[in-house]
């Protein structure tokens, strides 16, 4: 209940060193029975506290702050506004004595805060306190996300009337009003992204709305023609226009007038409106040089040309739009400040609050929901880029096109729209535009970006696309080395696996000239080098009993040998105790591609590197794993990885060859595989030679 009265000289309340009284009215509506009242003072600005006569509680506190002492004088000031409060508050008093005889009204009658805490309730708002100030709590709507984030900022203003809400998640968003005793809105409320949460409004509603209660913000400036002191166009700036091929019914559309500012010098304005209304107005003087209206709205220029429309061509510069109203493209804006000099690294959006380089977006955000082609037309420079890169992010890539400028007649690449206007004419500016090109998502292709190798896989022209002979024109019938693929070979121990991949690699070099990987843990340097140049040297490393009596390399093969091992051959080897793990053994063999152009890796074998998978990941998930990092690697780098995986141990075996499932660990060997080889030793004298390898697809033999 809000009562006015003349000031009595009994001092009841001290704020902020302000000594506020009670009046002699206020008195007598405590003796008729009023059990909570509330004084309201008033001075010549409105400006009022309101004060619970019980306790002596200041309800609400308008922040008296550099205004003079209030005398009853000022109080009672012939003002219009100050005698129509007076009225409003007299009425209020009779009526509330009236239900108050008639037994119509509670001794209990809620505080403005009370009521306004049921309202933000109703829509799950919950707050510490509900006097005026600012509050951060939980979101209702999207609960903070995991981390169960206070996000949800609250304003409640100082006359305690009404709140505004504003969540600072970006996947959430949500933004609201909510007001007491106002029957035309009883609370505006916006949407999230997730629309069926609150009814659907606009965030310019609620900004009139805050601007037209809050009496501390200084009112939108308005701007006219004549408040910026615009004039028509100079002859001299319409031929420049002209020189631009910007024609004068382009400059007329589109209210492009100047101004003259000191020493006489003319810049062009360009004004940016919305729905009819200048709201901003951006200059260009001499040299490039660029300047804004203060406490103009940052909005796209050209905005009202993209309203209601499913197309919007975006440029970088003024100019840039109306060159592209030259070549027939009315649905065309512009960025008001120009771009950045690189794209950000950070591919998480910032806060709405905080992304202020790109505000005007969020400005202008309801022209953009109903869009479904976005044509970035943005300058060829790096910056250029930059901010096609920006306006994806924060615009969906899903549904933006981007525009690559074509070369001029001099073989130089054209910057921006308007210097393909001037060099190609508008027949050519209209063309790239319409062959503008989806805008790049990273891990999403058209088959377009395959086509040259889609033919060079036809014609043959790499020569190995349908692999490389492994040297054996028997198993050449059943298996061919092509790059890219992953071959998982196994065997029972002492089978020959290491041997054979030994002898697989030289021929590889000696035909392709291919050069290895090598990650053999099992062997040691020493042994391994001696094994590698007996193949490829054909003759024993010692003169030993398996030499057959043929003589051992001499020194000078030794030395040519120790070259070609130097030239072909990379070791991967941990230096220390530790075994490696596969993105160690990876990130290496990445490093041998690019330093050494390798085409094969051999990992040999699975069981000595270093495998620490989570506990809450089955043996069969981390082998999935393993081996797509692997195959990855392998079509990534054009390289052919094999990797030697032991069987587990055979229960009942009785010296036949295992297959690809009784490999240690999980089926995914053979699932993921491109290709799947066992060598196997015969160990049966009446089966054959005991010195007989076969290489088998299975437990079939492929060739012996």
């Amino acid at each position: 209940m809000l009562l006015a009265g003349q000031l009595a000289s009994r001092p009841v309340y001290q704020s902020r060193g302000r000594c506020i009284t009670l009046s002699k009215s206020l008195m007598l509506a405590s003796q008729i029975g009023l059990v909570r009242c509330a004084a309201v003072l008033v001075d010549s600005s409105l400006f009022f506290d309101s004060i619970d006569l019980l306790s002596g509680k200041l309800l609400h506190d308008r922040r008296w702050s550099k205004r003079p002492p209030i005398t009853p004088a000022r109080v009672w000031k012939s003002h219009e506004r100050g005698r129509q409060f007076n009225t409003r508050c007299t009425s209020s008093f009779q009526n509330y004595a009236l239900e108050e005889s008639n037994g119509a009204v509670s001794h209990s009658v809620s505080s403005h805060e009370h009521s306004l805490q049921e309202e933000l309730e109703n829509i799950r708002i919950k707050l510490s306190d509900y006097r005026p100030g600012q509050y951060r709590t939980l979101c209702p709507w999207c609960e903070g996300g995991s981390t169960r984030e206070k996000s949800l900022s609250v304003r409640i203003s100082n006359d305690g009337l009404n709140a505004v809400f504003q969540c600072h998640r970006g996947k959430c968003g949500a933004v609201g009003f909510k007001e007491l005793f106002d029957s035309e809105s009883k609370g505006i409320n916006v949407t999230t992204k997730n629309s069926h949460v609150i009814s659907a409004s606009v965030k310019s509603d609620i900004r009139e709305k805050v601007a037209a209660r809050d009496q501390h913000k200084t009112p939108a400036p308005c701007f006219t023609a004549d408040h910026l002191g615009l004039t028509p166009l100079s002859q001299e700036v319409v031929s420049y226009f002209q020189n631009r091929c910007i024609t004068q019914d382009t400059l007329k559309r589109n209210g492009i007038m100047q101004v003259v500012k000191s020493s006489n010098q003319v810049a062009v304005a360009f004004p940016f409106k919305r729905d009819g209304k200048i709201v901003n107005c951006k200059y260009r003087g001499t040299q490039k040089r660029f300047w804004q209206e203060k406490g103009g709205e940052k909005v796209l220029y050209g905005l009202d040309d993209i309203k209601n429309v499913k197309d919007i061509i975006i440029v970088e510069g003024e100019i840039d739009k109306l060159s592209m109203e030259e070549a027939g493209f009315l649905n065309c804006v512009s960025v008001p400040d120009g771009a950045p000099p690189k794209a950000s690294p950070d591919e998480n959006l910032p806060p709405i609050q905080e992304d202020k380089k790109y505000g005007y977006l969020w400005t202008c955000k309801d022209y953009f929901e109903k869009v479904t082609r976005i044509v970035l037309a943005t300058d060829s420079d790096e910056p250029g880029l930059a901010l096609a890169e920006e306006l994806a992010r924060r615009l969906g890539r899903e549904r933006c096109w981007r525009v690559k400028w074509p070369k001029g007649e001099d073989g130089k690449q054209l910057k921006d729209a308007n210097e393909v206007l001037v060099r190609l004419g508008k027949e050519a500016l209209r063309a790239v535009v319409e062959k503008s090109e989806l805008y790049p998502i990273r891990g999403l292709f058209p088959f377009s970006n395959f086509y040259k190798e889609i033919d060079d896989y036809y014609h043959l022209r790499l020569g190995d696309e349908r692999g490389v002979s492994t040297g054996w024109l028997g198993l050449d019938e059943f298996y061919r080395v092509v790059p890219g693929e992953l071959t998982i070979i196994t065997g029972v121990p002492n089978s020959g696996k290491s041997e054979w991949i030994d002898a697989l690699m030289c021929n590889l070099n000696s035909s392709k000239s291919w050069t290895f990987a090598l990650c053999s843990m099992e062997n040691k340097v020493r042994e391994h080098a001696r094994k590698l140049l007996e193949k490829h040297l054909k003759k024993p490393f010692f003169d030993a009993p398996y030499s057959n009596s043929v003589p051992r390399m001499t020194r000078e093969d030794l030395e040519g040998g120790k070259k070609w091992l130097n030239d072909n051959f990379f070791l991967i080897r941990c230096e220390d105790n530790e075994l490696p793990s596969m993105d160690w053994v990876l990130k290496l063999a990445k490093a041998a591609v690019l330093r050494h152009g390798i085409r094969g890796l051999v990992i040999d074998p699975y069981n000595e590197l270093d495998h620490q998978r989570p506990s809450n990941q089955t043996e069969t998930e981390y082998v999935s794993q393993i081996l797509t990092k692997v195959k990855r690697f392998a079509q990534h780098h054009d390289c052919h990885v094999w990797f030697v995986a032991h069987p587990k141990q055979l229960q009942t075996w009785r010296g036949q060859a295992p297959n690809l499932y009784d490999i240690s660990g999980s089926a995914h060997f053979i699932n993921k595989c491109d290709n799947g080889l066992v060598i196997h030793r015969n160990r049966d004298s009446d089966a054959g030679p005991l010195d007989e390898v076969k290489a088998c697809g299975g437990p079939a033999p492929l060739v012996e």
